[in-house]
C-alpha cells in the first residue's frame, strides 16, 4: 500500500493527513512536541487552559467539507459557537467600535465617528466582496506550480488593483483616520504589514462578513483533538515526540522510478524524472519511515535547510531562502485572574497611539517600540470552562520583529510583559490587572523559533506581500524533490485557517488518489 509521511500536526498538516487516509494512502504523522497542534498548541497552568493560537475560527465550511469527504460529520466531534461582535476595537481616546457582521450595525458603527464615511465603506465592502470572489473562491485550493498558472490570473490582479496595499485601499473609499485603521488592520492577523500587504488580502472583511468569526467550544485545542480523532478513526497512525532530522532522498535509475509510480498508481503531471525523489523519513531517535509521498506542515525554510541536503536543491537554496521577506513576530502573555470582567467582548483590538509608524517600527525599522497594538483574547467570555470558577483566562500578544531585529528577548522580556500588562489595566478593559494576576506565561520570538522550529522566529513565515504571494510564493509542489508537498502558512494560499486548510484541499489536485 503506498504510504504518505506528514510532517507536523498545525491544522495544514492535519488536513493535509486526513484527506490523504481518506483517499486511499497509508499515512504516519509525525510530530516533533508532546501534543499535536503545532502553533495551536495548549498549555495548562494553575486550571487555565491557554490556546496558544490561532484562536479566530472564520470560514467553517472548509471545516465541515474536510469532515464530510472523510464520511463523518463536524458536528460530532467539535462545537463552534459565533462570537458578536468579532472584535471590539479599543482606541487611546477611549473610543469603540463594535466590528459584526451586519452591514446595518457596521454602518451605525462608522455613522458614530464620520456619517461621511459610510458611503466609502459601501463601495470598499463591494470591492471586497469581488476580490474575495476571485482571490478565495476560484484561487484558494488552485496549485500555482508553474509560472503560467500566474499568467492566467494576471490580468484579474491587475483589474482588481492587486498592486495596492490594503491600507492604500481603505484609504481611497475612508477619511476618518481612525476607520482607516479598523479596515485596514485585519492583514496582521496572518502576519502582513497593511502598509504593503496586497489589497487582495482585503477579502477578509468580506469573508468574515460572510461566514462570521467562531469560537470552538473547550478552546482551539478541542478542535485539533478532533481533527486528531478524526484522523485516527480513518486508520491514520499517528507520532508524538518524532521530530524530523531528514527527507531521505534519491536519484533513482528509470527503472526504480517505474516501480514506485506503479505503486502509487499514476504519474503526477509535475513528475520530473530527473529530479530526486523522496525516498524516506528519519526522525531524530533513529526512527525511519519509508515514503512514496511526504507532506511537509513545518516552516518551510527549515524543511528545505535543515531536512533536505544541499545537493537536492537546486531552486530552493539557503541563499535564496535568506533573501525572502520573513513576516513580523509575537511577543504572547497568556494570564490568568481570580477575578472575571464581564464588560469584556471575546476579542478586544487594542490599538496605541501610532499606527502607521508603529508598523513602520515593526516591519522596516525591525525595533520594539515604547507603545504598542495589542490583540486580547479572553475566551472565558464564551467559555468559562477554560479558568477556575469565578477566574479568567487571557492571553495578549503584540506584533513585534522576527529575530532579524537582534533584540535579546531572555533579557527583555519580564519588563515588556509588564508594561503590556500595565497598559490594559484601563476601567473599560482589565482594571487592576496586575492585582488579581494568579498565573502567567511568556512566549517570545526566540519561542517561536526554538519550540515550534520557526527560521528567523516569524508567526507566520513569509511576509504575504504580492511579489510572495501564489507563484511567488514556495510552491505546494516542490520544485526540488519530486514526491515532497507544502502545506501550511508558508506555501498558497498562506496564513490563516482557511487559508491553511485550503493548502491541504489542493493537493488533493496534485497527489494522487490511490484506489
Amino acid at each position: 500500500m503506498p504510504s504518505a509521511v506528514v510532517i507536523g500536526s498545525g491544522f495544514g498538516g492535519l488536513g493535509s493527513a486526513i484527506r490523504l487516509q481518506a483517499r486511499g494512502w497509508k499515512v504516519t504523522l509525525l510530530e516533533m512536541r508532546d501534543k499535536p497542534g503545532g502553533r495551536a498548541y495548549v498549555f495548562e497552568d494553575k486550571g487555565f487552559t491557554y490556546d496558544a493560537g490561532p484562536t479566530i475560527v472564520t470560514v467553517p465550511f472548509v471545516l465541515e467539507e474536510l469532515f464530510s469527504m472523510a464520511g463523518r460529520k463536524l458536528s460530532d466531534y467539535a462545537s463552534l459557537v459565533p462570537t458578536d461582535p468579532f472584535y471590539r476595537i479599543v482606541f487611546p481616546d477611549g473610543k469603540t467600535f463594535n466590528y459584526t457582521g451586519k452591514t446595518a450595525d457596521i454602518e451605525a458603527e462608522i455613522t458614530k465617528f464620520n456619517p461621511s464615511d459610510v458611503e466609502g465603506y459601501r463601495v470598499f465592502a463591494r470591492k471586497t466582496q469581488k476580490i474575495f470572489d476571485k482571490a478565495f473562491t476560484e484561487l484558494a485550493d488552485h496549485p500555482f506550480s508553474s509560472v503560467w498558472d500566474m499568467m492566467r490570473v494576471a490580468p484579474d490582479l491587475i483589474r482588481l488593483r492587486a498592486d495596492q496595499s490594503v491600507f492604500h485601499m481603505v484609504s481611497s473609499h475612508i477619511q476618518d483616520p481612525q476607520l482607516r485603521q479598523v479596515f485596514s488592520f485585519e492583514p496582521l492577523l496572518i502576519g502582513g504589514n497593511p502598509l504593503r500587504s496586497s489589497s487582495i488580502y482585503a477579502m477578509i472583511h468580506h469573508l468574515e462578513k460572510t461566514w462570521g468569526v467562531h469560537y470552538v467550544m473547550g478552546g482551539t485545542g478541542a478542535l485539533v483533538r478532533a481533527m486528531v480523532k478524526l484522523f485516527e478513526d480513518l486508520g491514520g497512525t499517528f507520532h508524538l515526540n518524532a521530530r524530523v532530522s531528514e527527507i531521505e532522498c534519491s536519484r533513482f535509475a528509470h527503472e526504480e522510478n517505474g516501480q514506485r509510480l506503479k505503486r502509487i498508481g499514476s504519474t503526477p503531471a509535475h513528475h520530473d524524472a530527473s529530479l530526486p525523489t523522496v525516498w524516506a523519513v528519519k526522525t531524530a531517535d533513529g526512527h525511519r519511515y519509508d515514503a512514496d509521498v511526504v507532506v511537509s506542515n513545518g516552516d518551510v525554510a527549515n524543511t528545505y535547510r535543515k531536512l533536505v541536503k544541499p545537493e537536492f536543491r537546486a531552486k530552493w537554496t539557503d541563499q535564496r531562502l535568506e533573501k525572502m521577506r520573513y513576516a513580523m513576530s509575537l511577543f504572547v502573555v497568556y494570564f490568568g485572574t481570580n477575578r472575571t470582567y464581564p464588560n469584556l467582548s471575546h476579542h478586544t483590538i487594542v490599538l496605541g497611539p501610532r499606527y502607521e509608524d508603529l508598523l513602520r517600527d515593526i516591519f522596516d525599522k525591525q525595533i520594539v517600540a515604547d507603545d504598542f497594538s495589542l490583540y486580547l483574547h479572553a475566551p472565558t467570555r464564551t467559555d468559562p470552562s477554560m479558568a477556575p470558577p469565578g477566574h479568567e483566562c487571557f492571553y495578549v500578544l503584540s506584533p513585534v520583529p522576527h529575530l532579524g531585529g537582534g533584540q535579546d528577548w531572555d533579557a527583555i522580556k519580564e519588563e515588556y510583559a509588564d508594561r503590556i500588562l500595565a497598559s490594559l489595566e484601563k476601567n473599560h478593559l482589565v482594571p487592576d490587572l496586575r492585582k488579581h494576576l494568579v498565573s502567567k506565561l511568556i512566549f517570545t520570538p526566540k519561542d517561536f523559533e526554538t519550540h515550534l522550529d520557526s527560521y528567523m522566529g516569524t508567526a507566520f513565515q513569509f511576509e504575504p506581500v504580492l511579489t510572495q504571494s501564489a507563484w511567488f510564493r514556495p510552491h505546494n509542489v516542490s520544485e526540488d524533490v519530486n514526491g515532497l508537498y507544502f502545506a501550511g502558512a508558508g506555501t498558497h494560499p498562506g496564513a490563516g485557517l482557511p487559508g491553511v486548510l485550503s493548502s491541504a484541499k489542493l493537493l488533493d489536485r496534485v497527489i494522487p488518489r490511490i484506489l
